[in-house]
This record gives C-alpha cells, structure tokens and sequence, in this order.
C-alpha cells in the first residue's frame, strides 16, 4: 500500500510548524518513506506568545484559541498544498498539535490544535488527539515515535531525539522503552536570547564558555534522574529543571551554555549506560535541532565512544522533519487501525490506535 500524507508537528522549542508532504510504502509489513516535500513556517512572535501562554487562559479563551490554532494550521496547510501543486494529492493530514498541557499522572493530556477546525479549513480527512487514548489507558503518552523509530529506521540501536526536551528510545527486554531526557533546545535558546540570538548557532558560545561544576552537580543531582522510564516530562516541568540553577547563578551566559551542553550529554549518556544494547558496537541515530549543535554532538560522542556507541547523523531534512514524518506514520496506521502507540514504551494498559478522526469532506 502507498499513503501520501501530510504530517504535521509543533514542538516544544515554538520555532514553528513543520509541515512534511511524505510517500509511505508498506509491503508485507515493512515500511519505507520517502519525503516529498518539507517545510517549517516561523511563528510569529504573536502567535509564539499566545502558544506559550494558553496554560494561563480562562476557559472559553482557551477553547476560543484552540479553533483559532486548528485554523491557523488549515490555512498553512492549504498554502503548502498550493505551491507544490499537490492539490488532490494528499490522502489524509496527520497533526500533532501543539502541547499545552501533559499531565499523564492525571490521565490528562491537551495538544492545541482542533482536528475538526483542521478539517472543515482543508476539505481533507484529518487525525489529531494522537496522546489522548494512550494517557487514558494509563500511558505516559509521550513520546510517541518510537513507532517510527522501529519501522522506519530499524536498522539502528538507539534513537535520540534533541528537541525542546531530548528523549530517547532504547532497547529493553526484547522490545523497546522510550523517555524524555531533559530539557534541552528550549533552554539552550532562551540563554541565547537572553544574549541577543535566536539560538546558539552550532554551539559556537557553548564552546567558548567554561564549565560550572557546582552548577553542573545541581542539575544532574534533580529527582527526576533517578526515576526509571517510562517517564515524560512537560515543558513547564523541563524548564523548572533547568532554570533554577542555572538563571539564579551570576556567571556569564557562555559559560551556562557550555554547562547545560554538558548536562545533556551526561543524561543522554546515563541513559545508554541504563540500557545496554547488549552487542559489541552499536549505533544511534540523533535527530531534532540538536542534532545540529556541533558542540553538542562532539560532547556526546566523547561520552560514547567509551561503550562503543557511533552517532549517526542523517541528511538536514530528516534531521529537522523526523517527527511530523512519524506524525504521518502514526496517522497511516490509525487510517489502517493498526497499533501506533506501543504500551511498552509508554507504560500504559496496552497497545493503542490512537488519534481522532475527522473527514473534511461530506463524501456524498
């Protein structure tokens, strides 16, 4: 079978949304992807406020919002689709949304974005709510790609994934077990806004700072590394992680970089070490906007080297749009009602075919 879908993802750094236009082959179970076309589109600095201020809203705002956001989503969808001259060519939309709320101790989660405004703006079938079931059985509900991780890039024994919060998908027990890390990019970037940059381009300041060691014990010595996975973290518990030592601290912003990079390869490496792939040389693939900090990647492959752990970085593309592709795949199988969300990874009842979906046109 072959999908042409649109995956579409917001994550927690809100450096925008990013759209992927993808094939998806299945034959006899195995599945490949080729992607089509990509593109992120940059939030405003209105809508980068609103997105992170929707926890604060009253309720009727706050719904208000969330049609708002689905079509905001719909009428960027509908611009990609036109200048790639895709029009009748995509089968359905596949979207994460945008996390405000994740709670999974409370069976709660909330991603921004209604499906149903999605739909009636495209005309397409969408599926979105792709956390909820999974948290209502029990499941921490995130993340959510290592579906993707073992059906289309299998050929690896960890998968990393350096976003807003860097979680990572390891072996275990004959299965796979997936966790959020730590923070990582959303603080990385407020520190460099804080220096007047968007981002710390490379992890060229990192590099020139120094490592805060009593800093750096802080960090690592958080309640939350010593808890096993699954386990998830939201983005106002991963920025509590992080900001309290580092922002109550007087040293130069040079110097926080280089420490929290180094507090990012020290979790990303405990976490391995937790989970041996049991063979003599592994590998790992890193993806997300961290995989694009030098410095970052040249720390952890220090860390590594010693268990024998090679970094594999892909091509810019999938670096940047691996999870709106796994966002596609998630919505391919939900299209199949077939599992897309593993318990084993994320600890809830059972396996799940999550995501709610919304037909975008009345089919008569």
């Amino acid at each position: 079978m072959v999908y042409k879908v649109i995956g579409l993802m917001s994550g927690s750094s809100l450096d925008g949304l990013d759209i992927v236009y993808v094939q998806l082959d299945e034959v006899r179970g195995q599945w490949s992807y080729e992607i089509l076309y990509a593109a992120c589109v940059p939030y405003s600095e209105e809508w980068a406020y609103k997105l992170s201020h929707a926890s604060q809203l009253s309720v009727a705002d706050f719904l208000k919002l969330n049609t708002a956001y689905g079509r905001y989503i719909g009428e960027q969808v509908n611009e990609f689709i036109a200048s790639h001259g895709i029009d009748h060519a995509v089968a359905f939309i596949a979207s994460h949304g945008h996390t405000v709320l994740h709670e999974p101790e409370h069976n709660t989660t909330c991603q921004l974005g209604d499906g149903a405004t999605i739909a009636a703006v495209t005309g397409l079938p969408v599926i979105s709510d792709l956390r909820a079931l999974d948290v209502a059985l029990g499941g921490q509900g995130a993340p959510i790609v290592p579906i993707g991780d073992k059906l289309l890039f299998g050929q690896f024994d960890y998968w990393l994934n350096i976003g807003g919060i860097a979680n990572i998908t390891v072996p275990h027990e004959g299965g796979l077990l997936a966790f959020d890390v730590c923070p990582a990019n959303q603080v990385l970037n407020r520190l460099a806004q804080n220096a007047g940059k968007t981002m710390d381009e490379n992890g060229a300041m990192a590099e020139q700072g120094h490592l805060l060691h009593d800093v750096l014990a802080e960090l690592n010595g958080q309640e939350y590394y010593e808890i096993s996975g699954p386990k998830s973290l939201s983005n106002e518990a991963a920025i509590a992680l992080a900001f309290p030592p580092l922002l109550e601290s007087e040293h130069s912003i040079h110097d926080m970089l280089h420490t929290m990079v180094q507090h990012i390869a020290e979790q990303v490496a405990q976490a391995i070490k937790n989970y041996p792939a049991g063979k003599e040389q592994a590998g790992i693939l890193v993806t997300g906007g961290g995989a694009f900090n030098q410095f970052l990647v040249l720390k952890l492959q220090e860390l590594l080297m010693p268990m024998n752990i090679t970094i594999h970085i892909p091509d810019a593309t999938v670096i940047q749009y691996k999870e709106a592709l796994v966002m596609a795949l998630i919505g391919a199988l939900r299209w199949r009602e077939e599992t897309n969300v593993m318990s084993s990874v994320t600890g809830a009842k059972r396996d799940s075919v999550g995501g709610a979906l919304w037909m975008g046109d009345s089919y008569n």
